[in-house]
């Protein structure tokens, strides 16, 4: 362990001094980093503080000053949310979006001279271990939680996992037919329904529902498309599995739709085996099944 933690620090340090972490001025603009980084997260369609303050994983009180140190600037301006009266809404002025986009400007030019440097086997070397370490770093962030499947972020993610259904496959999506995952079916102690959680805010979900004879149905298992490729779904399934053997589970079970890709082949990596049909899901093309 030790070894991996001089390592880490190592990084660490070389990551922030490539990155112009340690000058006031970052990019060469009158922004710390701090600010900076705020700056792109309210981007020009606006944020609530409090998302700001979950994706960011900040203070309440920095966060604070931080907003209060833009708005002095120019930069930004806040308003009570149309959503929620008592939260704050952030908003780039015209100023502060033309700031952002000047910093997307100097980002390119700062990736640009690192890659620069580096011959073509070097620079694909170099982010694809990038993509590696955003992975890992990633998956150690999700945080899941078991949720009421009626909870609001347990509504949100399933309404877009159904919209998502239909428009990848053009048909409509009925919950109620066939292989049902309804409410009082995935809650204990019939089932469980878990949410994945990235910086406070709802990515993913699954659900498990129980059957007599030591095996579980999977269900409702979706990993929003911007979480994606971030190993949240490998976390999520893990969790379900290892929620499947604590119920006493020897076998896991699940269909999918045969425009869902993506999670055949998450599926397939982690030992589900393809079957023949093995429930009346008239939505479903592929069966898998594994073994706890």
């Amino acid at each position: 362990m030790s070894n991996a933690l001089a390592e880490v620090r190592r990084f660490n340090r070389t990551v922030t001094e490539h990155i112009g972490v340690l000058h006031d001025h970052y990019l060469g603009r009158g922004l710390t980093l701090g600010q900076a980084r705020l700056v792109w997260e309210i981007g020009s369609a606006g944020s609530e503080l409090r998302t700001l303050r979950a994706r960011l994983g900040l203070d309440s009180g920095y966060l604070t000053r931080l907003v209060g140190q833009l708005v002095e600037r120019g930069l930004v301006t806040t308003e009570p949310s149309a959503a929620d009266r008592r939260s704050r809404l952030a908003r780039l002025t015209r100023e502060g979006l033309a700031e952002r986009a000047l910093l997307d400007e100097r980002s390119d030019e700062l990736a640009l001279g690192v890659l620069d440097r580096l011959d073509e086997h070097e620079r694909a070397e170099l982010t694809a271990a990038m993509r590696t370490v955003e992975q890992l770093l990633t998956a150690g962030s999700v945080e899941i939680r078991e949720v009421d499947p009626e909870h609001p972020d347990s509504r949100r993610c399933l309404a877009a996992y159904f919209a998502e259904l239909e428009a990848r496959s053009g048909t409509p999506f009925d919950p109620t037919a066939g292989s049902t995952a309804e409410p009082g079916e995935v809650r204990p102690p019939h089932g469980v329904f878990l949410v994945a959680y990235l910086r406070g805010v709802a990515v993913g979900c699954g659900a498990l529902k129980h059957h007599p004879g030591a095996v579980s149905d999977l269900k409702r298992m979706w990993v929003d498309e911007a979480a994606r490729g971030r190993g949240v779904g490998r976390r999520l399934l893990g969790e379900l599995e290892r929620r499947a053997v604590a119920h006493g589970d020897t076998v896991v079970r699940l269909e999918t739709n045969a425009v869902l890709g993506e999670a055949m082949d998450l599926y397939r990596k982690t030992g589900y085996v393809e079957v023949e049909p093995i429930t009346d899901e008239p939505f479903a093309d592929h069966w898998f099944s594994k073994p706890l």
